[in-house]
């Protein structure tokens, strides 16, 4: 198994949607890395990653909203096409199996105690419950 593990923020607010009688979560992660080129220039570069989420649990979807940070882990897929200029492009998509809310959005101030119940709410496709990221610990993270 391929695994892919994505910390980024939310383009969009998602989409819930019945597919063949199952829920799948629809929604876009930007993850944006700062690097210096050869010549020493400060460079940002952002990685989109389109995931879907095949799940019956669907109390984090009012969370999932546009700037929510989030770490998603799932099996990876790269489609490759050729965009509107004629040039050679790709898609990365990630089947999602696991997922946690980290915070930051701006709709979190005006609803504090709704955002901790969905943090502790989150689970794995497995049924595993997934233990909520203290604020403090994802300040440390590296990237």
């Amino acid at each position: 198994m391929i695994k892919l593990q994505v910390i980024g923020n939310l383009g969009a607010d998602c989409i819930q949607k019945e597919v063949n009688g199952k829920t799948v979560i629809n929604f876009n992660v930007a993850h944006s890395e700062k690097y210096k080129d050869a010549q020493g220039n400060l460079k940002e570069r952002t990685t989109w990653v389109n995931c879907a989420y095949w799940t019956d649990k669907t109390a984090i979807v009012p969370y999932l909203t546009k700037g929510t940070t989030v770490y998603a882990e799932g099996s990876p897929e790269a489609d490759a096409y050729t965009n509107k200029e004629g040039q050679a492009a790709a898609t990365l998509r990630m089947r999602v199996l696991n997922i946690q809310l980290l915070g930051g959005n701006n709709k979190e101030s005006q609803h504090p105690n709704e955002h901790q119940g969905a943090v502790q709410g989150n689970v794995s496709n497995t049924g595993t419950p997934v233990a909520p990221v203290a604020s403090s610990v994802a300040d440390d993270l590296p990237f």
